[in-house]
């Protein structure tokens, strides 16, 4: 793809941090030249930023496939509404229809990737909307299953269950679940690194179970698994203690690692390289990122709020979309 791809960018939450780091991130000129934005979000909101006042401007209804930068007015929030760090029910519903737009803007071939600023889970269940994260909307959205990848300068990090109890994640494991996952692991990052990805899978239980003393999901579920990915000439290895594998970070011996659920992944990830992290939704027939921070909204207007975050998921979009 010569041209710019055209990147979908969801505006978060419009009480949080969400419209000032895609602003920032917008304004750099490093981000300019890799992508054209099309930003899904609030009039009013929108037009507190100068750079936006610049943007063409439309509506879901009459948005084509942009030829410059765009804002996309999706809502027309009351000031009440849109109060920085005081979230209200109606931001809410909007951030969760931002998500919408971009969705069917894609769907609709007029964007080549999406990148969505935070949002509030609690927010937008609280406006009455059943919302387990954008992961779960989007491959409910595509018809596909997904798996979220934290794809950072030192580790990238997938999780073989995302936001449920923990009392239910052993249930979730399956031999035909988590070969599917490492399949779509290894098919995803191929083209990435140049060869088939070295994958190390996370065990369950501590101490890699033990042999069955500390758990049984290593002996009946994981193993199983692993060898059946590899019949399937997927280079995976494990079960692995998690305890350990993270302090060979210098000299870290998978392209990526299988986590069983998502603290698991996400602590050691975080930790690592928090700002420079993007989580990116593998599996869908666009690339998906965003930032890996929530709203912040003690942060909102403040201007302590980091915008590299964003500004490597919009990055790392364009990466995507251009390959």
């Amino acid at each position: 793809m010569n041209e710019r791809p055209v990147v979908g960018i969801s505006l978060g939450d419009v009480s949080g941090i969400g419209p000032e780091v895609t602003a920032e991130a917008l304004s750099l000129p490093r981000v300019r030249k890799s992508l054209l934005p099309v930003v899904f979000g609030d009039g009013p909101t929108l037009a507190r930023f100068p750079l936006f006042k610049k943007y063409a401007h439309t509506t879901p209804q009459t948005l084509a496939r942009a030829t410059e930068p765009t804002v996309c007015v999706v809502t027309e929030l009351a000031e009440k509404d849109r109060v920085l760090g005081k979230p209200a029910r109606a931001g809410g519903r909007a951030q969760y229809a931002y998500i919408q737009a971009a969705i069917e803007a894609a769907r609709a071939g007029k964007v080549d990737a999406l990148c969505t600023a935070p949002v509030s889970k609690e927010q937008i269940s609280r406006a009455g909307i059943p919302f387990m994260g954008h992961t779960e909307v989007l491959a409910e959205a595509f018809g596909r299953e997904v798996l979220m990848l934290m794809d950072g300068p030192r580790v990238r990090v997938a999780l073989a269950t995302n936001h449920v109890p923990l009392l239910e994640v052993s249930r979730m494991l399956t031999v035909e679940r988590l070969v599917g996952q490492l399949q779509l692991l290894s098919r995803s990052l191929k083209p990435v690194v140049g060869r088939t990805p070295r994958i190390g899978v996370l065990s369950f239980n501590p101490h890699a179970g033990e042999g069955g003393l500390l758990g049984r999901e290593e002996v009946e579920v994981l193993t199983p698994a692993i060898k059946r990915a590899r019949r399937l000439r997927v280079d995976a290895h494990g079960p692995l203690a998690a305890d350990g594998l993270f302090a060979q970070v210098e000299r870290f011996p998978y392209d990526v690692v299988l986590a069983m659920y998502h603290d698991q992944g996400l602590i050691p990830a975080k930790a690592l390289d928090f700002e420079r992290t993007v989580n990116v939704t593998l599996g869908l027939p666009v690339p998906r990122t965003s930032p890996d921070h929530g709203t912040a909204y003690s942060l909102a207007g403040t201007g302590k709020a980091s915008s590299v975050p964003m500004v490597e998921a919009l990055l790392k979009a364009a990466q995507l979309a251009a390959r």
